[in-house]
């Protein structure tokens, strides 16, 4: 197939090309001889993708016999090579590098904090992958000098020792880098004693790699060998190649790994030839993009060489610049772009490493049907199999509340055989029961008293009790028995209360489940004890780190693909995306082991070795031949940055006026401000009106007749929510995840004051701190779950319990408690209309009038917000000198009370003089007559005392379209 030769054979294809179709092509051009020549042929590629590629184009005819097709990963498979041990798996390995890190943190926990314990592990072992792949002893790190760094490069470098043990841990527990690098050197060994005649082709690498890199380095010298490069810059001249020797200032040029592998052979650039004859896409832009990616110190090179391009319109016509105000304009354009290719039959492809961007744009071309074939897929982790296991796992790391068992009863995987309408109806029951009774912690009891109040099957419910119940695990336990148990549950619950296997490992997301928790069972020996909370943790990375494509019939021409589809991948519009700085390079993965400086010395890849295989796939794609460019100015909260090609393509067009490279640019821009128009009027909504102010003016027979005491202070400030309560006849739904709130606090507090009072009524020694603190933590442990509330509140009486007492004691001195939590009620004549209440503590002093209490737990209200707006005691005052409370005779009210239990101890007292009791129920009934008549609405938000208040009816007021300012607009109701 080739001619003899003293040079290593190099071939490369240039940007833009189609490479594996290249291949092809020329592998068919250059087998001239009988048809078996073409099946001696032994060839290597990178990557899996490619070969299914390779084999497809085959595949499309004219028929031929086949090459030995072989990926670069699986050398070890010919029958000389067999004597190596396959690799140990890379679970084992990270189990085991877990249980290192996780005595170095307890050991050194200023180096990290305990929840980056599963990254810390990854990127180890990724360290120790990356020394063993580039042939790095840990003598090397070990010799690093850290005596000018700070402490924790030291601590680093000496916990990087344990790489000694797996480096060096022998033939029979090799890491999958290990092994490799041992397959190539072998096989080197082989064809250095009887090299192959036959011909032997790596292509599409790169040489990133130190192992790819010898390999490569083998191959181009063997009698019929050879390589061939992808997207090989032939327009970049000789200085610039012979400026990228040093790694520190051209790693990230993506031209650098080419230059390595030419001073690895040495060849120089000119000699490396085309594969094919074939011309690329667009050689004027591959000249332009050569120049614009220049390395940074000889970007001086534009003012000689720019003026040389002068085919600068036709390297731009089928570029075109989306520069979009938003994500989601961005998305938007892109989606209706890739519409008009599915439409037109063109294969078109988003290319992005943004995954939000696809999303968006995913979500966008949902509105005609489109599918993409998107190549990522979906993380597991995110899958309904993944997001089950998750928080099954979570019942082991923290006490059952009600949100985790509604989540995992109303998940699709959970009981989902033949009876699962039932078991979701009982769930419907079950949740709206937590909602309003609780408790914020279910337990056993708790759901058998509901069982019984809502006559629910006891099968149901003693399965919810046995699998859900009593799942919390302190302490340590062996990696073995959480699985098992996570394995168990996630089945039993699947299941249901049926003896059939429910649907979780079903398809192609709960076989890949099923297999990283056959995985992590096979390997749970080496991963050691750990807690619940560490299990759950490890779950989740083992997830994250799989994807499940479930995809129902994708559109066959349009495609979404990272970066390592497109190296192998064709077609005939190119859409890269989110060519922004952090996007597009994403920015380097931060290494807690070593700095750049000390990466440079021990002879390992440098950070911006992903940056420059970026700018290779950059510079391939946009050698297409029609390519989009894209990028959003603004993120959701700031400007962004583009990326740093775009921006050199950019300012190189914009500097070469007089080839007309503004005008190139502008023609760019255009294009893409085109379709950024389209997507705005497809964005385009009417302006809708906002609502005017509600004030509803229902029929009087519909109006209410009934009204609590605090109901009177809503009914000034607020009549909507009145409305909204008592004639829609709509109530809150009670919040699911239920919290410590101040609700809670004044329903507890109420109980606690009410409680003591009782007891030292009947016995005054009783009246003490002691006692009174005693009661609190007492009642406290009985009714709120949450330990820090307790500890917080009982806090709060202990500062104020002194001046309680001495409050309390002065009281006692002129008469004492006579009712507690006292029913009231009291008939407004002639308006028919009751007014009711409950007062939560009455005294009678010495003189024989009644003193009313309310206890406050945020702050009373002042003097002046009684006599205007919260008039509760004032008309409680009334009430009870009217003979409204039960159990007590008409009598003169001497004092009305707010006890404020809050932060502070403070006492207010209700303007009984200014506000006598003839008075307030003259001003109730005028109040109460007003919302009789027919014309007077209920206003939503009429006397708010702060603007910053919310009602519970606001939505449906639609506050928010109006505000204070606006007039009301009374509508009559029928």
């Amino acid at each position: 197939m080739f001619d003899p030769g003293t040079l290593p054979r190099v071939f490369a294809v240039p940007p833009g090309t189609d490479f594996p179709k290249a291949l092809v092509d020329g592998l068919r051009r250059r087998s001239s001889g009988p048809p078996e020549a073409l099946a001696r042929v032994q060839l290597v590629v990178n990557t899996r993708r490619m070969a299914r590629r390779v084999r497809h184009l085959f595949d499309q005819g004219p028929p031929c016999l086949l090459p030995r097709l072989s990926l670069v990963t699986d050398l070890a498979e010919s029958v000389d090579l067999a004597q190596i041990p396959p690799a140990i798996p890379s679970l084992r390995r990270r189990l085991e590098l877990t249980q290192l890190i996780s005595k170095l943190l307890e050991q050194q926990p200023d180096l990290a904090a305990r929840s980056s314990l599963f990254d810390l592990s990854d990127s180890l072992a990724a360290l120790i992958d990356e020394m063993q792949g580039e042939g790095v002893s840990p003598d090397a790190i070990r010799q690093l000098d850290v005596s000018d760094m700070s402490g924790h490069w030291a601590r680093a470098q000496a916990f990087i020792g344990i790489a000694d043990h797996f480096t060096d841990s022998g033939a029979e527990a090799m890491d999958a880098q290990a092994r490799q690098r041992r397959v190539v050197e072998n096989l080197i060994t082989r064809w250095q004693v009887a090299p192959p005649q036959h011909p032997v082709i790596l292509a599409g690498s790169t040489g990133s790699r130190g192992t790819t890199l010898m390999l490569m380095r083998a191959v181009a010298q063997l009698p019929q060998g050879a390589l061939v490069l992808p997207g090989y810059d032939f327009d970049q001249p000789d200085d610039v190649w012979n400026g990228l020797d040093d790694a520190l200032t051209s790693e990230d040029h993506p031209q650098y790994r080419f230059r390595k592998l030419m001073r690895e052979l040495d060849l120089s650039p000119d000699q490396i030839v085309p594969w094919t004859d074939d011309q690329a896409p667009s050689p004027a832009r591959n000249r332009l993009v050569s120049l614009a990616l220049r390395p940074a110190p000889i970007t001086d090179a534009w003012m000689t060489e720019g003026p040389l391009l002068t085919d600068l319109g036709d390297a731009t016509k089928d570029l075109t610049l989306v520069e979009a105000q938003s994500p989601r304009a961005e998305a938007l354009a892109i989606a209706l772009r890739l519409r008009q290719a599915a439409e037109t039959g063109q294969t078109a492809a988003l290319i992005t490493p943004d995954r939000m961007l696809t999303r968006q744009v995913s979500a966008a071309l949902d509105r005609w049907n489109i599918m993409p074939d998107d190549s990522a897929g979906l993380p597991l982790q995110l899958s309904l199999p993944g997001r089950f296991l998750r928080h099954v796992a979570a019942l082991f790391a923290r006490r059952l509340d009600g949100e985790a068992l509604l989540t995992l009863l109303k998940h699709p995987l959970c009981h989902d055989g033949g009876e699962r309408g039932e078991h979701l109806l009982h769930t419907r029951d079950l949740e709206l029961d937590l909602r309003r009774h609780g408790p914020p912690f279910p337990d056993q009891d708790t759901l058998t008293a509901f069982a019984i109040r809502k006559d629910v099957p006891e099968a149901w419910v003693n399965w919810v009790i046995t699998h859900f119940c009593d799942q919390q695990i302190t302490g340590e336990r062996p990696l073995t028995e959480w699985v098992e148990r996570l394995r168990h549950l996630s089945e039993a619950l699947s299941a249901g209360g049926s003896d059939e296997a429910g649907t979780l490992w079903d398809k192609n997301a709960g076989q890949k489940a099923q297999a990283v928790l056959a995985s992590l069972q096979d390997e749970a020996l080496h991963g050691g004890p750990m807690t619940a909370h560490d299990f759950a943790d490890l779950l989740g990375a083992l997830l994250a780190g799989e994807e499940v494509r479930d995809r129902d019939a994708p559109h066959p021409h349009i495609m979404i693909w990272g970066t390592l589809e497109a190296r192998v991948q064709g077609a005939d519009l190119l859409i890269l995306g989110g060519l922004n700085e952090g996007s597009w390079p994403e920015a380097p993965t931060p290494d807690p082991w070593l700095n750049r400086r000390m990466r440079d010395n021990a002879g390992l890849l440098l950070p911006e070795r992903r940056i420059g295989l970026s700018a290779h796939d950059f510079q391939q794609a946009i050698g297409a031949p029609e390519v989009w460019l894209t990028r959003a100015t603004r993120s959701d909260d700031a400007e962004t940055v583009p990326s740093r090609w775009l921006n050199r393509l950019t300012n190189l067009l914009h500097g070469l006026p007089g080839q007309g490279g503004r005008d190139a640019l502008s023609d760019m821009r255009a294009r893409g401000q085109q379709w950024l128009s389209w997507s705005e009027t497809l964005e385009h909504a009417p302006r809708l009106e906002p609502a005017h102010r509600p004030s509803p003016r229902p029929p009087v027979a519909a109006r209410p007749r009934r009204l609590t005491v605090t109901e009177i202070k809503r009914l000034i400030r607020d009549p909507y929510a009145i409305y909204a309560k008592h004639v829609l006849r709509l109530k809150p739904l009670d919040p699911m995840v239920q919290a410590p709130d101040a609700l809670l606090r004044g329903i507890v507090i109420h109980e606690i004051l009410e409680h003591f009072i009782k007891d030292s009524v009947l016995d005054s020694a009783l009246l003490t701190r002691e006692n009174f603190l005693k009661r609190a933590h007492s009642l406290l442990e009985d009714h709120v779950a949450w330990p820090t509330a307790r500890k917080l509140w009982l806090a709060r009486l202990e500062r104020i319990a002194d001046d309680f007492l001495n409050a309390e004691i002065t009281r006692r001195g002129d008469g004492g408690p006579v009712a507690f939590e006292a029913a009231m009620k009291l008939v407004l004549t002639p308006l028919d209309f009751t007014i009711a209440g409950r007062a939560d503590r009455i005294d009678r002093n010495s003189w024989g009038s009644l003193r009313i209490i309310d206890y406050k737990t945020g702050a009373p209200p002042t003097e002046s917000q009684q006599a205007k707006f919260d008039k509760q005691l004032l008309i409680e005052a009334a009430i009870a000198e009217q003979g409204g409370i039960d159990g007590l005779d008409p009598m003169t009210v001497a004092e009305a009370v707010f006890i404020g239990m809050g932060g502070t101890y403070k006492e207010v007292a209700a303007p009984l003089v200014k506000e006598p009791t003839d008075k307030v129920l003259a001003e109730l009934k005028e109040l109460i007559s007003s919302y009789l008549e027919p014309d007077q609405g209920f206003s939503s938000r009429r006397m708010l005392h702060k603007d910053t208040d919310f009602s519970d009816y606001d939505h449906l007021a639609r506050f928010g379209e109006w505000d204070r300012t606006a007039e009301t607009l009374p509508e009559d109701l029928t």
